[in-house]
């Protein structure tokens, strides 16, 4: 493994009632709030309310912004910067899933930058400072509550891109499974193969002697398989909640890939189908990424067929290591199918008229991918084996 330095300043406050946690964490980083959310999930589910009790009980002057969208869009942030200037904001205090929380971030260093938040994401600019943030989960997927990451869409040029600082780290993140309870089935699914496919990206590397971090991943991995027909048949289990709850955050959080870079290639292809469609980002990686794996395949047999036996118990007797590996790429396609996670572009109507327009968005930095390098013509192969 390579050298590294690992630092994660996020308190991770985890179980149920811990929403009265927020009391204590808040009056650390002043007294004027900026309480962002998405649609009205949070209010139907009660979760609203108890935040608000609690930034009553303390005296916050709270600002109210709603309306966060699924991939929220870059419009959005303008509008949070200028409020959270405006308004000279202490702390963001983003309750939702990761897209409020991702744009939680980017409203966070925006509003401690001249220009625009955007210039950020198209690497024009580096983020010099951001207010601080805190975080109440309703959605277990991206990891956002623990991480420095963010991707914002700007619907006007079509653009999905992500953008990360050690600055936009929560401060705090609140995680009670409770509030997920109420998440409907789809976007239950959709978060089990987002977290999935986080995995999967640090899982995919070159580097010699992490026999540690690949366990790691391979035990996430194999408790998320083991866990989401459980959680799908009962959707308001709290045992199953909370694990799920849990696998989401460590799988990025930074834990997993210490000593290593994993690969993120298929996230970059997916983004660039969501920013022209406005899929969902699980869904997206449901149909995508068993086809980079077959893509990418040639040369790398030996770390699909340890995927293959340690996830998925591919039996390897009398076997080709091409075999063995097809048949855990082809085990994946079938767990997500089990969970009724979509396996085409078909399945959002989506046919072959922007594979190239979507390729060249992926590709508007260049070649991408640690684990194997991929060009216009590779995400082209792509798209076309995900019709």
């Amino acid at each position: 493994m390579n050298n590294f330095n690992f630092h994660n300043p996020t308190r991770l406050i985890f179980g149920k009632g811990q929403i009265d946690q927020l009391k204590q964490e808040i009056p650390k980083y002043g007294s004027r709030v900026l309480l962002l959310y998405g649609g009205g999930s949070v209010k139907r589910s009660g979760l609203f309310d108890h935040v608000i009790q609690n930034l009553e009980s303390i005296d916050a002057f709270v600002i109210e912004m709603g309306g966060v969208e699924p991939n929220p869009r870059l419009s959005t942030v303008h509008k949070g910067v200028e409020i959270c200037k405006k308004e000279q904001i202490d702390l963001i205090l983003a309750v939702g899933g990761g897209s409020v929380l991702d744009c939680a971030k980017a409203i966070a260093a925006g509003a401690k930058y001249d220009g625009d938040a955007w210039d950020f994401f198209t690497r024009k600019a580096v983020a010099q400072d951001a207010l601080p943030l805190g975080t109440v989960l309703t959605i277990a997927a991206t990891g956002s509550e623990m991480n420095g990451n963010s991707v914002v869409t700007n619907w006007d040029t079509k653009e999905k891109l992500g953008w990360g600082s050690a600055l936009v780290y929560p401060k705090f993140s609140i995680l009670d499974p409770v509030y997920t309870m109420t998440l409907p089935k789809n976007q239950t699914i959709y978060g089990m193969v987002d977290m999935m496919a986080h995995v999967f990206e640090h899982y995919f590397h070159h580097e010699a002697n992490t026999p540690l971090q690949d366990g790691f991943c391979e035990a996430l991995l194999r408790t998320v398989i083991e866990t989401a027909p459980k959680l799908l048949e009962d959707l308001e289990s709290y045992e199953h909640r909370s694990t799920i709850l849990y696998c989401g955050t460590m799988a990025l959080n930074g834990v997993l890939n210490m000593g290593y870079n994993g690969d993120w290639a298929s996230h970059n292809i997916e983004h660039a189908v969501s920013a022209v469609y406005d899929i969902p980002h699980g869904g997206g990686l449901a149909i995508l990424f068993p086809n980079w794996m077959k893509h990418v395949l040639d040369g790398n047999e030996g770390r699909f067929k340890q995927m293959a036996v340690n996830v998925f118990g591919v039996q390897p007797e009398g076997k080709t290591d091409r075999e063995v590996a097809i048949e855990g790429i082809d085990a994946l396609r079938a767990f997500w199918n089990s969970i009724e996670a979509p396996s085409r572009l078909a399945d959002y109507d989506i046919d072959d008229s922007q594979l190239d327009t979507m390729a060249d968005k992926a590709v508007m930095f260049g070649e991408f991918g640690n684990f194997k390098r991929l060009n216009h013509k590779d995400v082209l192969a792509i798209y076309r084996a995900s019709l």
